[in-house]
Protein backbone atom coordinates (compact mmCIF):
# COMPACT_ATOMS: atom_id res chain seq x y z
CA UNK A 1 0.00 0.00 0.00
CA UNK A 2 1.59 3.43 -1.08
CA UNK A 3 1.49 6.39 1.80
CA UNK A 4 -0.96 8.00 0.01
CA UNK A 5 -3.71 5.54 0.24
CA UNK A 6 -2.73 5.16 3.94
CA UNK A 7 -3.26 8.53 4.76
CA UNK A 8 -6.58 8.91 2.76
CA UNK A 9 -7.87 5.26 5.02
CA UNK A 10 -6.62 6.70 8.20
CA UNK A 11 -8.77 9.93 7.68
CA UNK A 12 -11.64 7.71 6.74
CA UNK A 13 -11.07 6.02 9.85
CA UNK A 14 -10.63 8.70 12.36
CA UNK A 15 -14.24 10.43 10.59
CA UNK A 16 -12.52 12.62 7.87
CA UNK A 17 -15.65 13.84 6.17
CA UNK A 18 -13.19 16.98 4.56
CA UNK A 19 -10.33 18.54 3.59
CA UNK A 20 -9.78 21.94 4.17
CA UNK A 21 -6.78 23.16 1.93
CA UNK A 22 -5.62 24.83 -0.68
CA UNK A 23 -3.52 23.05 -3.13
CA UNK A 24 0.37 23.39 -4.39
CA UNK A 25 2.37 20.96 -6.30
CA UNK A 26 3.55 18.97 -3.14
CA UNK A 27 -0.14 18.32 -2.39
CA UNK A 28 -0.20 16.44 -5.94
CA UNK A 29 -0.50 13.10 -4.16
CA UNK A 30 -3.53 13.62 -1.65
CA UNK A 31 -5.36 15.56 -4.30
CA UNK A 32 -4.86 12.62 -6.96
CA UNK A 33 -6.20 10.00 -3.80
CA UNK A 34 -9.50 11.79 -3.50
CA UNK A 35 -10.81 10.40 -6.56
CA UNK A 36 -10.59 7.13 -4.81
CA UNK A 37 -11.95 8.79 -1.65
CA UNK A 38 -15.74 10.11 -2.91
CA UNK A 39 -16.50 10.31 0.59
CA UNK A 40 -14.53 13.00 1.76
CA UNK A 41 -14.79 16.31 0.16
CA UNK A 42 -11.94 18.59 -0.95
CA UNK A 43 -13.13 22.51 0.47
CA UNK A 44 -11.11 24.70 -1.80
CA UNK A 45 -9.82 28.27 -0.45
CA UNK A 46 -7.65 30.35 -2.14
CA UNK A 47 -5.64 31.72 1.06
CA UNK A 48 -4.09 29.00 3.23
CA UNK A 49 -5.63 31.47 6.38
CA UNK A 50 -9.20 31.45 5.21
CA UNK A 51 -8.67 26.96 5.07
CA UNK A 52 -7.62 27.14 8.89
CA UNK A 53 -10.40 29.55 9.65
CA UNK A 54 -12.80 28.03 8.14
CA UNK A 55 -11.90 24.63 10.06
CA UNK A 56 -11.71 26.35 13.34
CA UNK A 57 -15.04 27.10 13.06
CA UNK A 58 -15.86 24.32 11.72
CA UNK A 59 -14.78 21.64 14.56
CA UNK A 60 -16.08 23.98 16.76
CA UNK A 61 -20.15 23.94 15.24
CA UNK A 62 -19.44 19.53 14.05
CA UNK A 63 -17.73 18.68 17.39
CA UNK A 64 -15.15 17.44 15.81
CA UNK A 65 -11.43 17.35 14.64
CA UNK A 66 -10.95 19.21 11.33
CA UNK A 67 -8.54 17.99 8.76
CA UNK A 68 -6.30 20.28 7.07
CA UNK A 69 -3.83 20.50 4.23
CA UNK A 70 -1.43 23.50 3.23
CA UNK A 71 1.02 23.93 0.79
CA UNK A 72 4.93 23.91 2.19
CA UNK A 73 6.62 26.50 3.94
CA UNK A 74 4.90 29.74 2.59
CA UNK A 75 1.73 28.19 2.82
CA UNK A 76 2.19 27.20 6.11
CA UNK A 77 3.28 30.69 6.81
CA UNK A 78 0.31 32.10 5.57
CA UNK A 79 -1.59 29.95 8.24
CA UNK A 80 0.26 30.75 11.10
CA UNK A 81 -2.05 33.22 12.89
CA UNK A 82 -5.27 31.44 12.04
CA UNK A 83 -3.28 28.33 13.44
CA UNK A 84 -2.67 30.74 16.54
CA UNK A 85 -6.49 31.77 16.65
CA UNK A 86 -7.23 27.65 16.44
CA UNK A 87 -4.80 27.06 19.60
CA UNK A 88 -6.45 30.08 21.97
CA UNK A 89 -10.07 28.98 20.85
CA UNK A 90 -9.17 24.87 21.80
CA UNK A 91 -10.44 23.71 18.42
CA UNK A 92 -9.05 20.59 17.78
CA UNK A 93 -7.28 20.13 14.17
CA UNK A 94 -4.89 18.13 12.23
CA UNK A 95 -3.11 20.37 10.24
CA UNK A 96 -0.59 18.64 7.28
CA UNK A 97 1.16 20.51 4.66
CA UNK A 98 3.17 19.11 1.63
CA UNK A 99 6.70 19.11 2.02
CA UNK A 100 9.64 18.98 -0.70
CA UNK A 101 10.91 15.01 -1.96
CA UNK A 102 12.96 14.41 1.32
CA UNK A 103 16.30 13.07 -0.88
CA UNK A 104 16.69 16.96 -2.03
CA UNK A 105 16.71 18.29 1.77
CA UNK A 106 20.33 19.26 1.71
CA UNK A 107 19.58 21.24 -1.84
CA UNK A 108 17.72 24.01 -0.40
CA UNK A 109 14.85 23.16 -2.64
CA UNK A 110 12.25 26.19 -3.82
CA UNK A 111 9.79 26.59 -1.10
CA UNK A 112 12.10 24.35 1.22
CA UNK A 113 11.83 25.03 5.15
CA UNK A 114 11.96 23.31 8.37
CA UNK A 115 8.03 23.28 8.64
CA UNK A 116 8.20 21.17 12.14
CA UNK A 117 9.52 24.26 13.64
CA UNK A 118 7.78 26.83 12.11
CA UNK A 119 4.48 25.46 12.96
CA UNK A 120 5.78 24.31 16.41
CA UNK A 121 4.90 27.59 18.68
CA UNK A 122 1.05 27.73 17.57
CA UNK A 123 0.54 24.13 18.00
CA UNK A 124 0.07 21.66 20.90
CA UNK A 125 2.62 18.90 18.41
CA UNK A 126 4.68 19.40 15.87
CA UNK A 127 5.95 16.40 13.66
CA UNK A 128 6.99 15.92 10.19
CA UNK A 129 6.47 11.56 8.15
CA UNK A 130 9.97 10.65 7.89
CA UNK A 131 8.95 7.23 6.15
CA UNK A 132 5.66 5.86 4.93
CA UNK A 133 5.76 3.43 7.83
CA UNK A 134 4.98 6.28 9.99
CA UNK A 135 2.42 7.89 8.66
CA UNK A 136 -0.73 5.46 10.06
CA UNK A 137 0.73 5.87 13.53
CA UNK A 138 1.85 9.61 13.41
CA UNK A 139 -1.57 10.35 12.07
CA UNK A 140 -3.09 8.61 14.89
CA UNK A 141 -1.06 10.12 17.43
CA UNK A 142 -1.65 13.60 15.97
CA UNK A 143 -5.80 12.89 15.84
CA UNK A 144 -5.17 11.53 19.69
CA UNK A 145 -3.23 15.21 21.05
CA UNK A 146 -5.35 16.96 19.08
CA UNK A 147 -8.76 16.07 20.92
CA UNK A 148 -7.61 15.76 24.15
CA UNK A 149 -8.04 18.68 26.71
CA UNK A 150 -7.87 21.30 25.96
CA UNK A 151 -7.80 20.76 22.49
CA UNK A 152 -6.00 22.26 20.28
CA UNK A 153 -4.64 22.54 16.41
CA UNK A 154 -1.42 20.10 15.56
CA UNK A 155 1.19 19.89 12.97
CA UNK A 156 2.22 16.83 10.59
CA UNK A 157 4.90 17.63 7.26
CA UNK A 158 3.70 15.52 4.43
CA UNK A 159 6.69 15.30 2.27
CA UNK A 160 5.70 14.29 -1.77
CA UNK A 161 7.93 11.00 -1.86
CA UNK A 162 6.51 9.26 1.82
CA UNK A 163 3.12 9.58 0.38
CA UNK A 164 4.60 7.67 -2.61
CA UNK A 165 6.41 5.13 -0.75
CA UNK A 166 5.43 1.49 -0.34
CA UNK A 167 4.62 0.70 3.19
CA UNK A 168 2.83 -2.33 4.95
CA UNK A 169 2.20 -0.66 8.12
CA UNK A 170 -1.84 -0.38 8.41
CA UNK A 171 -3.50 3.19 8.32
CA UNK A 172 -3.88 4.67 11.18
CA UNK A 173 -6.86 3.45 13.44
CA UNK A 174 -8.77 5.82 16.53
CA UNK A 175 -8.71 4.09 19.67
CA UNK A 176 -11.36 2.97 21.90
CA UNK A 177 -10.43 5.63 25.11
CA UNK A 178 -12.89 6.61 27.82
CA UNK A 179 -11.12 9.75 29.15
CA UNK A 180 -13.91 11.59 31.37
CA UNK A 181 -12.87 11.84 34.39
CA UNK A 182 -15.32 12.43 37.40
CA UNK A 183 -14.58 15.54 39.84
CA UNK A 184 -13.16 14.89 42.92
CA UNK A 185 -16.19 14.32 45.37
CA UNK A 186 -13.70 15.65 48.55
CA UNK A 187 -13.28 18.88 45.64
CA UNK A 188 -17.01 18.90 44.87
CA UNK A 189 -17.96 19.29 48.78
CA UNK A 190 -15.69 21.92 49.54
CA UNK A 191 -16.62 23.80 46.84
CA UNK A 192 -20.56 23.48 48.13
CA UNK A 193 -19.82 24.46 51.43
CA UNK A 194 -18.31 27.56 50.00
CA UNK A 195 -21.26 28.36 48.04
CA UNK A 196 -23.61 27.85 50.81
CA UNK A 197 -21.59 30.74 52.43
CA UNK A 198 -21.82 33.22 49.83
CA UNK A 199 -23.81 36.00 49.46
CA UNK A 200 -23.31 37.50 46.35
CA UNK A 201 -21.80 34.08 43.83
CA UNK A 202 -20.51 34.40 40.40
CA UNK A 203 -19.84 32.13 37.65
CA UNK A 204 -17.86 32.70 34.64
CA UNK A 205 -18.57 30.58 31.86
CA UNK A 206 -16.10 29.43 29.74
CA UNK A 207 -16.55 27.82 25.81
CA UNK A 208 -16.08 24.55 27.52
CA UNK A 209 -19.15 24.20 29.37
CA UNK A 210 -20.77 25.14 25.33
CA UNK A 211 -18.35 22.30 23.41
CA UNK A 212 -19.33 19.91 26.66
CA UNK A 213 -22.65 20.35 26.09
CA UNK A 214 -23.24 21.09 29.93
CA UNK A 215 -25.09 24.49 29.67
CA UNK A 216 -27.94 22.73 31.25
CA UNK A 217 -25.96 21.63 33.93
CA UNK A 218 -24.28 25.45 34.32
CA UNK A 219 -28.51 26.69 34.36
CA UNK A 220 -29.54 24.03 37.15
CA UNK A 221 -26.66 25.30 39.22
CA UNK A 222 -27.20 29.25 38.74
CA UNK A 223 -30.89 28.32 39.53
CA UNK A 224 -30.15 26.69 42.70
CA UNK A 225 -27.23 29.36 43.85
CA UNK A 226 -28.60 32.47 42.16
CA UNK A 227 -25.48 32.85 40.96
CA UNK A 228 -24.43 36.29 38.04
CA UNK A 229 -23.29 34.52 35.27
CA UNK A 230 -20.19 36.38 33.43
CA UNK A 231 -18.77 35.95 30.02
CA UNK A 232 -14.98 36.47 29.12
CA UNK A 233 -14.50 39.42 26.62
CA UNK A 234 -13.13 37.01 24.24
CA UNK A 235 -14.94 34.10 23.69
CA UNK A 236 -15.68 31.31 21.16
CA UNK A 237 -19.39 30.17 22.60
CA UNK A 238 -22.11 30.93 24.45
CA UNK A 239 -22.19 28.75 27.33
CA UNK A 240 -25.49 30.21 29.02
CA UNK A 241 -28.72 32.34 27.62
CA UNK A 242 -28.23 35.68 27.42
CA UNK A 243 -31.52 36.00 27.81
CA UNK A 244 -31.88 34.56 31.78
CA UNK A 245 -32.40 36.88 34.45
CA UNK A 246 -28.67 35.66 35.70
CA UNK A 247 -26.73 36.97 32.87
CA UNK A 248 -25.01 40.01 33.32
CA UNK A 249 -22.44 40.57 30.16
CA UNK A 250 -18.61 40.09 29.13
CA UNK A 251 -15.71 41.18 31.32
CA UNK A 252 -13.34 43.63 30.48
CA UNK A 253 -10.12 43.54 29.28
CA UNK A 254 -7.94 44.11 31.82
CA UNK A 255 -7.70 43.30 35.50
CA UNK A 256 -8.96 46.68 37.09
CA UNK A 257 -12.00 46.71 35.19
CA UNK A 258 -12.72 42.58 35.73
CA UNK A 259 -12.33 43.74 39.48
CA UNK A 260 -14.62 46.61 39.29
CA UNK A 261 -17.77 44.31 37.28
CA UNK A 262 -16.97 41.42 40.11
CA UNK A 263 -16.40 43.77 42.81
CA UNK A 264 -19.84 42.88 44.08
CA UNK A 265 -18.97 39.08 44.69
CA UNK A 266 -18.07 37.22 47.47
CA UNK A 267 -17.44 34.17 45.24
CA UNK A 268 -16.26 33.71 41.66
CA UNK A 269 -16.50 30.28 40.12
CA UNK A 270 -14.15 29.61 37.10
CA UNK A 271 -15.71 27.01 35.07
CA UNK A 272 -13.93 25.73 31.45
CA UNK A 273 -11.64 28.18 30.13
CA UNK A 274 -8.30 29.93 30.18
CA UNK A 275 -9.14 33.08 32.01
CA UNK A 276 -8.12 35.66 31.50
CA UNK A 277 -7.41 37.00 28.26
CA UNK A 278 -6.67 40.84 28.80
CA UNK A 279 -5.27 43.10 26.48
CA UNK A 280 -3.71 45.83 28.89
CA UNK A 281 -2.06 45.71 31.93
CA UNK A 282 -3.27 47.14 35.01
CA UNK A 283 -2.08 46.36 38.80
CA UNK A 284 -3.61 44.11 41.33
CA UNK A 285 -5.98 40.83 40.73
CA UNK A 286 -9.60 40.60 38.92
CA UNK A 287 -10.73 39.69 42.16
CA UNK A 288 -11.47 41.38 45.49
CA UNK A 289 -9.77 40.94 48.44
CA UNK A 290 -10.94 38.17 50.59
CA UNK A 291 -13.22 36.93 47.34
CA UNK A 292 -13.63 33.27 47.28
CA UNK A 293 -12.09 31.79 43.95
CA UNK A 294 -13.27 28.24 42.78
CA UNK A 295 -12.60 26.57 39.59
CA UNK A 296 -13.47 23.35 37.21
CA UNK A 297 -11.15 22.13 34.57
CA UNK A 298 -10.98 19.57 32.40
CA UNK A 299 -7.55 19.48 32.11
CA UNK A 300 -5.36 20.35 35.28
CA UNK A 301 -3.20 22.41 33.77
CA UNK A 302 -5.21 25.16 34.02
CA UNK A 303 -6.13 24.47 37.31
CA UNK A 304 -4.53 28.04 39.37
CA UNK A 305 -2.81 28.64 36.60
CA UNK A 306 -3.35 32.48 37.12
CA UNK A 307 -5.15 32.28 40.01
CA UNK A 308 -4.77 31.16 43.80
CA UNK A 309 -7.90 28.86 44.50
CA UNK A 310 -10.04 28.38 47.12
CA UNK A 311 -10.98 25.23 45.81
CA UNK A 312 -10.21 23.56 42.42
CA UNK A 313 -11.64 19.99 40.54
CA UNK A 314 -10.34 18.27 37.43
CA UNK A 315 -13.45 16.40 35.64
CA UNK A 316 -15.96 16.24 32.86
CA UNK A 317 -17.62 19.82 32.81
CA UNK A 318 -21.67 18.45 32.78
CA UNK A 319 -21.04 15.70 35.28
CA UNK A 320 -18.82 18.16 37.56
CA UNK A 321 -21.12 20.55 37.15
CA UNK A 322 -24.13 18.66 37.93
CA UNK A 323 -22.14 17.16 41.21
CA UNK A 324 -21.95 20.34 42.19
CA UNK A 325 -25.22 21.56 42.12
CA UNK A 326 -26.42 18.30 43.70
CA UNK A 327 -24.19 18.49 46.95
CA UNK A 328 -25.74 22.15 47.25
CA UNK A 329 -28.80 20.99 46.76
CA UNK A 330 -28.22 18.24 50.13
CA UNK A 331 -26.82 20.89 52.00
CA UNK A 332 -29.16 23.60 51.32
CA UNK A 333 -31.31 25.23 54.29
CA UNK A 334 -34.44 27.06 53.99
CA UNK A 335 -33.29 30.49 54.22
CA UNK A 336 -29.90 29.32 51.58
CA UNK A 337 -33.09 28.76 48.88
CA UNK A 338 -34.75 31.97 49.51
CA UNK A 339 -31.42 34.01 49.34
CA UNK A 340 -31.00 32.33 46.19
CA UNK A 341 -34.02 33.13 45.11
CA UNK A 342 -33.93 36.76 46.48
CA UNK A 343 -30.65 36.94 43.91
CA UNK A 344 -32.10 35.97 40.73
CA UNK A 345 -35.04 38.67 41.20
CA UNK A 346 -32.82 41.16 42.09
CA UNK A 347 -30.45 39.85 39.02
CA UNK A 348 -33.53 40.24 36.82
CA UNK A 349 -34.55 43.55 38.26
CA UNK A 350 -31.26 44.83 37.17
CA UNK A 351 -31.51 42.98 33.65
CA UNK A 352 -34.65 44.79 32.76
CA UNK A 353 -33.17 48.34 34.32
CA UNK A 354 -30.21 47.90 31.78
CA UNK A 355 -32.19 46.87 28.92
CA UNK A 356 -34.39 49.88 29.19
CA UNK A 357 -31.12 51.96 29.31
CA UNK A 358 -30.40 50.50 26.07
CA UNK A 359 -33.76 51.10 24.68
CA UNK A 360 -33.61 54.61 25.35
CA UNK A 361 -29.99 54.90 23.78
CA UNK A 362 -31.23 52.84 20.62
CA UNK A 363 -34.10 55.33 20.55
CA UNK A 364 -32.05 58.09 20.56
CA UNK A 365 -29.32 57.12 18.29
CA UNK A 366 -32.54 55.78 15.50
CA UNK A 367 -32.46 58.89 13.02
CA UNK A 368 -28.59 59.41 13.20
CA UNK A 369 -27.04 59.17 9.76
CA UNK A 370 -24.74 57.23 8.87
CA UNK A 371 -26.89 54.99 10.75
CA UNK A 372 -25.97 54.46 14.26
CA UNK A 373 -24.06 50.86 15.30
CA UNK A 374 -27.09 50.33 17.98
CA UNK A 375 -29.81 50.78 14.87
CA UNK A 376 -27.99 49.06 12.10
CA UNK A 377 -27.85 45.50 14.61
CA UNK A 378 -31.65 46.15 15.60
CA UNK A 379 -32.41 46.18 11.46
CA UNK A 380 -30.17 43.46 11.15
CA UNK A 381 -31.75 41.59 13.83
CA UNK A 382 -35.25 42.43 12.08
CA UNK A 383 -34.31 41.36 9.00
CA UNK A 384 -32.88 37.74 10.19
CA UNK A 385 -34.74 34.65 10.43
CA UNK A 386 -34.92 33.49 13.92
CA UNK A 387 -33.28 30.00 14.00
CA UNK A 388 -29.78 31.68 12.14
CA UNK A 389 -26.59 31.09 13.52
CA UNK A 390 -24.78 33.74 14.44
CA UNK A 391 -21.24 34.04 13.46
CA UNK A 392 -19.89 37.00 14.77
CA UNK A 393 -16.82 39.53 14.40
CA UNK A 394 -18.27 42.77 15.15
CA UNK A 395 -15.53 43.90 17.77
CA UNK A 396 -16.64 47.57 18.50
CA UNK A 397 -20.44 46.75 18.03
CA UNK A 398 -20.56 43.39 20.00
CA UNK A 399 -22.00 45.10 23.14
CA UNK A 400 -24.87 46.02 20.64
CA UNK A 401 -25.35 42.56 18.82
CA UNK A 402 -25.90 41.44 21.98
CA UNK A 403 -28.34 43.79 23.45
CA UNK A 404 -30.32 42.56 20.00
CA UNK A 405 -29.95 38.78 19.14
CA UNK A 406 -31.34 36.32 22.47
CA UNK A 407 -28.69 33.07 22.00
CA UNK A 408 -30.15 30.63 24.01
CA UNK A 409 -28.03 27.66 22.54
CA UNK A 410 -24.08 27.25 22.41
CA UNK A 411 -25.04 26.27 18.40
CA UNK A 412 -26.89 29.65 18.50
CA UNK A 413 -23.09 31.88 18.04
CA UNK A 414 -19.57 31.29 17.01
CA UNK A 415 -16.64 33.44 17.50
CA UNK A 416 -13.14 33.51 17.70
CA UNK A 417 -10.68 33.83 20.36
CA UNK A 418 -6.91 34.94 20.91
CA UNK A 419 -8.18 38.74 19.42
CA UNK A 420 -6.59 37.96 15.37
CA UNK A 421 -9.10 39.48 12.91
CA UNK A 422 -10.36 37.91 10.18
CA UNK A 423 -12.14 34.82 11.98
CA UNK A 424 -15.61 35.80 11.35
CA UNK A 425 -16.00 35.89 7.51
CA UNK A 426 -13.80 32.50 7.32
CA UNK A 427 -15.02 30.70 9.95
CA UNK A 428 -18.99 31.55 8.54
CA UNK A 429 -17.80 28.84 6.02
CA UNK A 430 -16.64 26.12 8.75
CA UNK A 431 -20.17 26.93 10.93
CA UNK A 432 -22.10 26.34 7.23
CA UNK A 433 -19.98 22.99 6.29
CA UNK A 434 -21.05 21.82 9.70
CA UNK A 435 -24.26 23.17 10.32
CA UNK A 436 -26.59 22.71 6.68
CA UNK A 437 -30.25 22.38 8.29
CA UNK A 438 -29.63 26.39 9.60
CA UNK A 439 -29.54 29.72 8.29
CA UNK A 440 -25.95 31.32 8.76
CA UNK A 441 -25.87 35.03 9.57
CA UNK A 442 -22.14 36.28 9.04
CA UNK A 443 -21.70 39.85 10.76
CA UNK A 444 -18.34 41.59 10.30
CA UNK A 445 -16.63 45.16 10.43
CA UNK A 446 -14.66 46.05 6.92
CA UNK A 447 -11.70 45.86 8.77
CA UNK A 448 -11.46 42.90 9.66
CA UNK A 449 -12.98 41.17 6.48
CA UNK A 450 -10.50 42.34 4.11
CA UNK A 451 -8.18 39.40 6.31
CA UNK A 452 -10.21 36.91 4.90
CA UNK A 453 -12.08 38.31 1.53
CA UNK A 454 -11.07 35.84 -0.06
CA UNK A 455 -13.80 32.93 1.57
CA UNK A 456 -16.45 35.03 -0.42
CA UNK A 457 -15.30 32.70 -3.60
CA UNK A 458 -15.09 29.33 -1.49
CA UNK A 459 -18.66 30.47 -0.19
CA UNK A 460 -20.25 30.78 -3.89
CA UNK A 461 -17.81 27.66 -5.38
CA UNK A 462 -19.43 25.09 -2.84
CA UNK A 463 -23.50 27.05 -2.94
CA UNK A 464 -22.93 28.05 0.97
CA UNK A 465 -26.17 30.07 1.70
CA UNK A 466 -23.89 32.21 3.97
CA UNK A 467 -25.57 36.15 4.78
CA UNK A 468 -22.29 38.15 5.00
CA UNK A 469 -23.66 41.37 6.67
CA UNK A 470 -20.54 44.15 6.65
CA UNK A 471 -20.59 46.99 8.86
CA UNK A 472 -18.93 49.12 6.68
CA UNK A 473 -17.75 52.69 8.89
CA UNK A 474 -14.15 52.94 6.53
CA UNK A 475 -11.98 52.39 9.73
CA UNK A 476 -10.33 50.20 11.92
CA UNK A 477 -12.44 51.34 15.26
CA UNK A 478 -11.27 49.57 17.80
CA UNK A 479 -7.62 50.54 17.30
CA UNK A 480 -9.14 54.22 17.49
CA UNK A 481 -11.27 53.21 20.99
CA UNK A 482 -7.57 51.41 21.85
CA UNK A 483 -5.32 54.27 20.89
CA UNK A 484 -7.33 56.58 23.35
CA UNK A 485 -7.23 54.17 26.24
CA UNK A 486 -3.42 53.71 25.94
CA UNK A 487 -2.96 57.60 25.85
CA UNK A 488 -4.76 57.68 28.96
CA UNK A 489 -3.25 54.92 30.14
CA UNK A 490 0.46 56.23 29.68
CA UNK A 491 -0.10 59.73 29.71
CA UNK A 492 0.53 60.63 26.51
CA UNK A 493 -1.17 63.70 24.15
CA UNK A 494 -4.92 63.00 24.37
CA UNK A 495 -6.57 64.93 21.40
CA UNK A 496 -3.64 63.61 18.66
CA UNK A 497 -4.43 62.14 15.42
CA UNK A 498 -5.86 58.63 14.63
CA UNK A 499 -3.38 58.25 12.24
CA UNK A 500 -3.31 55.17 9.26
CA UNK A 501 -6.48 53.87 10.84
CA UNK A 502 -8.75 55.09 8.53
CA UNK A 503 -10.15 52.83 5.63
CA UNK A 504 -10.66 55.72 2.80
CA UNK A 505 -8.73 57.12 -0.32
CA UNK A 506 -9.53 54.66 -1.77
CA UNK A 507 -13.46 53.70 0.38
CA UNK A 508 -13.68 49.45 0.16
CA UNK A 509 -16.06 48.35 -2.30
CA UNK A 510 -17.57 45.14 -0.74
CA UNK A 511 -20.68 45.06 -3.23
CA UNK A 512 -18.02 45.34 -6.16
CA UNK A 513 -15.41 42.71 -4.50
CA UNK A 514 -18.12 40.17 -3.65
CA UNK A 515 -19.41 40.30 -7.19
CA UNK A 516 -15.83 39.64 -8.62
CA UNK A 517 -16.09 36.10 -6.58
CA UNK A 518 -19.31 35.19 -7.64
CA UNK A 519 -21.26 36.49 -4.63
CA UNK A 520 -24.47 38.60 -5.29
CA UNK A 521 -24.50 41.49 -3.19
CA UNK A 522 -25.74 45.03 -2.11
CA UNK A 523 -25.28 48.14 -0.23
CA UNK A 524 -27.25 49.78 2.24
CA UNK A 525 -26.76 53.47 2.74
CA UNK A 526 -30.25 54.57 4.32
CA UNK A 527 -31.00 52.59 7.79
CA UNK A 528 -34.22 51.71 6.69
CA UNK A 529 -33.70 49.72 4.25
CA UNK A 530 -31.33 47.59 6.38
CA UNK A 531 -34.16 44.95 7.21
CA UNK A 532 -35.24 44.08 3.97
CA UNK A 533 -32.22 43.80 2.20
CA UNK A 534 -31.14 41.55 4.81
CA UNK A 535 -34.27 38.90 4.68
CA UNK A 536 -33.89 39.52 1.01
CA UNK A 537 -30.33 38.15 1.04
CA UNK A 538 -31.59 34.65 3.45
CA UNK A 539 -34.37 34.19 1.06
CA UNK A 540 -32.20 34.10 -1.63
CA UNK A 541 -31.07 30.59 -0.16
CA UNK A 542 -27.12 31.22 -1.83
CA UNK A 543 -24.41 33.00 -0.58
CA UNK A 544 -25.15 37.34 -0.41
CA UNK A 545 -23.49 40.68 1.28
CA UNK A 546 -25.22 43.34 2.21
CA UNK A 547 -22.66 46.44 3.05
CA UNK A 548 -24.03 48.74 5.56
CA UNK A 549 -22.78 52.08 5.73
CA UNK A 550 -22.47 52.88 9.15
CA UNK A 551 -20.95 55.66 11.51
CA UNK A 552 -17.85 55.86 12.29
CA UNK A 553 -16.18 56.78 15.78
CA UNK A 554 -18.15 59.86 17.22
Amino acid sequence: MRGRQVLMETLVAHGVDRIFGNPGTTESPLLDALADTPQIEYVVHLHEGVAVGAANFYAQAAGRTAFVNLHVAPGLGNAIGMIYNALRNCSPLVVTAGQQDTRMRLRDPVLGHDLVALAAPVVKWSAQVERADELGPVLARAFKIAGEAPAGPVFVALPIDVLEQETGVPPGRPATVHVQTPADPAGIEAMAALFLQARSPAIVAGDDIARAGAGAALARLVERTGAAVWFEGLRGRNAFATAHAAYRGTLAFDARGIAAQLAGHDLVLLAGGPFFEEVWYAEGAPFAPGTRVLQIEEAPRRLAWNFTLDAGVVGAMGPALGALDAAVARAATPAFDAAAAERLSALGAHKAAEETAYRARLTKSWERAPTSMPRALAEIRAGTPADAIVVDETITANLDLFANFAFTAPDDYFSGRGGGIGQGVAGALGVALARPDRPVLCVSGDGSAMYSIQALWTAAHHGLPIVFVILANREYRVLKHNLDAYRQRFGTAANGPYAHMDLKAPVLGFVELAQGMGVAATRVARAGDIRGAVAEAFAARAPRLVEIEIEGKR
